[in-house]
């Protein structure tokens, strides 16, 4: 029995100049040309035809391209057509219901263009996720890295380590199994164990950043009433969006602003100044500021002018376990400056400009001015350098909390059978290669339930 041909509209259900339908099937080139009758019944594959597109009367309702893609030379793997016609949502709609009343036609589900160039082995399953990635990606970074995991890129740094943990396995089992034909294939797996050890851990490192790739990194300025936390806010968004007074408080709740900086996109947030002796709606916004700031990649502390030691260091406590980047804000305070701001006239201290190592130890601290912009790009490019360090993203970068727990289980068990290499048997170690195997295969595609299959390919979009 044929499987099933898939039909879906391939584009967004919405106005445009060009709307597609797609079929992928065996039966893909014989619905094609029932809606486009005038394409040769064996059209050249890659070849655009200029076709008229018919209801089942056989009247005209549109003209666009027809393309045909042969099997097994498709994006899935089996014969493939695309009707390209004008991006009337109604229109697109008549011709997939046309498509639709064929009998072995349905309509594709989510992600199931693209599970079927996996399951025809068209693409790893790495490369298929990295489709979806491409679609969602709202930054710079997350395009580069969705398409340098496209490429092929992962996969490549995920089969460098699986291969030689498979051959590992095997020559373990191999003298597990037949002692006297495996004789000395077992000769130096402590060595064997450690090193693919030490390429997992290594994986796993880089796969660390993919969060930020995927969401985005989150970035809170807090710190006490009046040190210009506002005002750096408007200026690093570059519009105002938070309201700036002399009178100290005016921030009573989280305000948010995304941008984009060299390619990563960051949400900046501004939050209530933090005091003893808040009015009661202003104790709620501080009472989100401790919320906020223990759900963040990175602090801004920004203290006022003659902001004391001992008194920075407390700010500093506020924050937790995340990290702080500390900042001498309204460093334009006491230079002769006139202007009617919420700024006071006390004198800015002597600080060093440097970036703080840790936000907690000794060394100094950057001075900006929201104002004036004085020290707002070294800020930013502050803030960067400790969320990002710099570099272009890989396709590690863009790795999914999904695979990035695989790399992790992985890592683990080859922790477990490094150190079993040492104190157990070899039945020990090879339990833990084979643990290591299958959470690598659920990244790679090699040990993949269907169940599995369905969580990802569930967050596609329809007709991809």
């Amino acid at each position: 029995m044929r499987s099933a041909t898939l039909a879906a509209l391939a584009t967004a259900p919405a106005s445009g100049a060009v709307g597609i339908v797609r079929l992928s099937g065996p039966a893909a080139l014989e619905v094609g040309r029932l809606l486009a009758p005038g394409v040769p019944p064996a059209p050249t594959p890659r070849h655009a035809y200029l076709a008229s597109f018919v209801d089942a009367s056989g009247a005209m309702l549109d003209e666009g391209l027809f393309l045909f893609f042969r099997a097994p030379h498709s994006f899935t793997g089996e014969d493939v057509v695309e009707l390209q016609a004008h991006g009337s949502p109604r229109l697109l709609r008549m011709l997939l219901a046309r498509a639709l009343e064929h009998p072995e036609v349905r309509h594709a589900g989510p992600g199931e263009f693209t599970r079927r160039a996996f399951l025809n082995g068209r693409m790893e399953l790495s490369r298929a996720e990295a489709v979806a990635d491409l679609v969602a990606a709202d930054s710079e970074a997350a395009v580069r890295a969705a398409a340098s995991a496209l490429s092929g890129s992962l996969s490549a740094r995920v089969r460098a380590l699986e291969e030689p943990l498979r051959s590992l396995h095997a020559d373990l089992e191999g003298v597990l199994n037949f002692p006297e034909e495996a004789e000395g294939a077992d000769d130096g797996f402590e060595a064997r164990v450690s090193a693919l050890r030490v390429e997992a851990d290594a994986l796993l490192a880089e796969a660390g950043r993919g969060r930020l790739v995927r969401r985005g990194a989150r970035v809170v300025l807090y710190g006490p009433v009046n040190a210009g936390k506002s005002t750096l806010f408007n200026r690093l968004v570059g519009e105002s969006r938070a309201l700036v007074d002399e009178e100290p408080g005016t921030t009573r709740d989280v305000l948010e602003a995304r941008v984009e900086w060299e390619g990563l996109g960051v949400t900046l947030l501004d939050t209530a100044g933090l005091r003893s002796a808040p009015g009661r709606l202003e104790a709620l916004g501080i009472a989100r500021t401790r919320e906020v700031l223990s759900a963040v990649e990175l602090a801004v502390l920004v203290l006022p002018p003659r902001c004391g030691e001992e008194e920075a260091q407390a700010w500093l406590q506020e924050a937790g376990e995340t990290p702080v980047l500390r900042v001498a804000g309204k460093c334009d305070v006491g230079r002769g400056d006139t202007g009617s701001t919420r700024d006071s006239d006390t004198l800015t201290p002597s600080l060093s400009q440097g970036e703080r190592g840790d936000g907690h130890g000794s060394g100094g601290f950057l001075s900006v001015s929201g104002l004036t912009g004085e020290g707002v790009e070294l800020l930013r490019s502050s803030i960067l350098q400790r969320l990002w360090g710099g570099g272009a993203p890989s396709a590690l970068t863009l790795v999914s909390e999904r695979h990035a727990d695989s790399l992790r289980r992985c890592s683990e068990a080859l922790s477990r059978a490094e150190l079993a290499s040492r104190l157990s048997t070899l039945e020990a170690v090879s339990g833990e290669l084979s643990l290591a195997l299958e959470a690598l295969g659920e990244v790679s595609g090699t040990s993949v339930s269907e169940a599995l299959l369905d969580a990802i390919f569930q967050r596609f979009c329809i007709g991809k």
